[in-house]
């Protein structure tokens, strides 16, 4: 096999039907959505048309739904933009430990502004500590943001009871659903959430573009200043053709979440239990009930990830790693970290993560390759030599 990719938590390959549904704006329908003629008229239609899309999605109203350029800028935009506006009211921001950089920077940032951050634990599964996040709020907490699924480990936080929380205490509360979104069914409204971001080519969606829901009400600073796009919270020309894939996507997605949700769960419990048939000295990272269906991330002791890595690159096959070692950084993943792993574990951890268009023949190649690789790393290790010898 020339190309196995198992990494669909980075990205996802477009979808034919996404990609049909953008061409038009790139060649017929080429027009500003701003300009007044028809040509103009006809984008800014294409562009509310898949805001619907995106509030039907959550359950929100077409006028809280606003396109960024990906989950990180909506990111950005929800938690500097909350605390801009509510920094009279208080300074206290609460977190957990293993968000994604687009939010614990974030965050640091905000800190040497002079807002306070709390860092919320979380247990071994990844789950955070709900009686600390209420024991961390005071008069001055202003915001919660805690996102809905790790990007790492799979592990789905308890979003309900959280924006519950919130709600009762009068905090402003957002949840970074990048992960989420197209795997999860999310109502914003049940779930008592206020603020949310997620980005298309997460769930078969073109790159760079992202939208972000704010609840009506909810006060927030805009983070692109210049024109007056986006009800005047984002200036700067609108991305049609990649906005109308992102409502084509989410379209896609909810319409074949149960059958695409019910293949990809077999196929990473399958996974999940070859690997621990095969091969030994490994840990299971994450929740392994609330999880998201396509995420499997393993640690495998008496190897380093890096390795790992490049010699399934060498096969064709795309995954991650525990180590943030694309970054020219050895150290192993802050949420691995979190978890509890030691270090010499979670460097040895590899993340997989199925999409739709994965099959069962893939799989089964990933895992003889992964078997015969894991010995062979393992037969260098002056370590594993001696665990060995001290079994035997």
């Amino acid at each position: 096999m020339n190309n196995v990719y198992f990494d669909n938590s980075a990205t996802t390959k477009v979808d034919d039907e996404v990609l049909k549904a953008m061409i038009p704006y790139m060649q017929e329908e080429y027009g500003n959505a701003s300009s007044i003629y028809k040509l103009g008229r006809e984008s800014k239609k294409a562009i509310e048309d898949a805001r619907e899309k995106i509030a039907k999605a959550i359950n929100a109203e077409p006028g809280e739904i606003y396109f960024t350029a990906g989950g990180s800028e909506s990111d950005n935009t929800a938690i500097r933009g909350i605390a801009s506006k509510y920094k009279n009211k208080g300074n206290r921001i609460i977190t957990s430990k293993i968000e994604h950089p687009a939010v614990l920077e974030t965050c640091k940032s905000l800190e040497k502004e002079g807002f306070e951050v709390i860092y919320l634990d979380v247990d071994s599964d990844g789950i955070v500590d709900l009686e600390q996040l209420k024991n961390s709020i005071n008069d001055k907490t202003i915001l919660i943001t805690i996102m809905f699924a790790n990007n790492e480990i799979g592990t789905i936080e308890p979003i309900e009871e959280i924006g519950k929380i919130a709600r009762e205490n009068n905090i402003v509360f957002h949840t970074d659903a990048v992960q989420a979104m197209g795997s999860i069914d999310i109502d914003v409204q049940k779930m008592n959430i206020d603020s949310l971001s997620m980005s298309a080519h997460k769930f078969y969606g073109p790159k760079g573009i992202g939208a972000l829901y704010v609840r009506k009400g909810v006060a927030f600073e805009k983070f692109i200043t210049g024109g007056h796009q986006e009800k005047n919270k984002r200036a700067g020309t609108e991305n049609v053709p990649a906005i109308v894939g992102m409502g084509k996507a989410i379209e896609i997605a909810k319409r074949d979440l149960e059958e695409h949700n019910k293949k990809i769960k077999e196929l990473r419990d399958y996974y999940l239990s070859e690997v621990q048939k095969r091969i030994p000295y490994i840990k299971i990272n994450g929740s392994l009930t609330n999880r998201l269906p396509g995420n499997a991330n393993v640690s495998f002791r008496y190897i380093e990830g890096e390795g790992l890595l490049l010699n399934l690159d060498l096969k064709g096959i795309c995954a991650s790693s525990g180590s943030a070692c694309t970054s020219g950084s050895l150290d192993p993943s802050h949420v691995l970290l979190a978890i509890g792993l030691p270090h010499e574990i979670a460097h040895g951890s590899l993340r997989i993560s199925i999409g739709k268009y994965n099959t069962k023949e893939e799989v089964d190649y990933l895992l003889d390759n992964l078997e015969e690789i894991v010995q062979r790393l393992r037969n260098m290790s002056p370590l594993y030599e001696k665990v060995k010898r001290e079994e035997k």
